[in-house]
């Protein structure tokens, strides 16, 4: 799937605090939050502290944005965990959950990632997240294993599905 410049719908900045009060919602939000590390955030200015820059986690952080507006609609984000790997993550705005903007998200964040050398980009992913599992197949992701017993979240202990990707089977280009 090729998305040419006019197909394209979302755009990538640089996520900021003030990116908390579009994204509370969702992220306050059971079944938003169900399959992450943690709970739902209970109040606007906890999500606030967590989306201050933090330079110490490694973690790059991008909110998606719909072409020509501003407001968050989710963010992905992308960790390097040695040279040439990176792991991926992302959230979408419960109200606009559906419409492929996620995929279309990840696909430039993954685009952004081979053309900056990586060569291998992983995500870990809750087995019964079934919608998250969807997208990276989608993309051209591969189950590469099971880790069990590996996160102890607000649901309890939790197996974790490691899906890959590799430059050379990318394949699902967009613009940059």
């Amino acid at each position: 799937m090729v998305i040419t410049p006019e197909q394209k719908r979302v755009d990538l900045r640089l996520r900021n605090q003030s990116d908390a009060e579009a994204l509370f919602p969702t992220m306050s939000h059971p079944d938003s939050m169900q399959y992450w590390s943690r709970g739902p955030f209970s109040n606007i200015e906890e999500l606030r502290k967590d989306f201050a820059p933090d330079d110490t986690t490694g973690w790059k952080i991008w909110a998606i944005v719909k072409v020509g507006e501003n407001e968050a609609i989710g963010f992905v984000a992308a960790c390097s965990k040695r040279k040439g790997v990176s792991e991926i993550g992302y959230i979408v705005a419960r109200e606009v959950a559906g419409y492929g903007y996620g995929r279309e998200a990840v696909s430039l964040l993954i685009e952004r990632l081979f053309a900056e050398g990586q060569r291998r980009i992983f995500a870990d992913v809750d087995p019964d997240n079934a919608k998250s599992i969807a997208l990276l197949k989608a993309l051209g992701f591969k189950l590469e294993g099971r880790l069990r017993a590996e996160w102890e979240t607000h649901i309890g202990i939790r197996d974790s599905l490691v899906y890959g990707l590799l430059a050379e089977g990318w394949q699902f280009a967009t613009p940059k």
